[in-house]
């Protein structure tokens, strides 16, 4: 009977040392499983990034270039305005001029109307 018993706990320490290496594999299945679903986030993500980044730059220079247009054609226009702006001036100066001489120098002499006459 001993050595039934004996046998009994042995089969039972057996069973128990494999229960724990089942349990053990287990945790290391779960362990790695975790690592590698946080390597495909990451991985995932890195390709996110990339993604959006070519589509930021694609947007940048497919702007930028109309930028640069658009300055152009406003440095070219006010360019023009500024010509006109020198023509208009250099016609109507010497008008200009004139008329304010003639207003500097036409006189009225006239008193004050708040000035009241003295009698004498």
């Amino acid at each position: 009977m001993a050595a039934q018993q004996s046998q009994g706990i042995q089969t039972l320490l057996e069973a128990e040392k494999e229960a724990a290496k089942i349990v053990q594999q287990a945790r290391q299945y779960r362990v790695q499983k975790l690592k590698d679903a946080r390597a495909e986030a990451t991985k995932e993500i890195e390709e996110y990034k990339k993604a959006k980044e070519q589509e930021f730059k694609a947007f940048e220079a497919s702007h930028a270039g109309t930028t640069s247009t658009t300055q152009a054609a406003l440095d070219k226009d006010t360019d023009a305005k500024l010509k006109e702006i020198e023509v208009i001036f250099k016609t109507k100066k010497n008008d200009v001029v004139d008329t304010l001489l003639q207003r500097a120098t036409l006189v009225h002499p006239e008193l004050h109307r708040n000035l009241k006459k003295l009698q004498a």
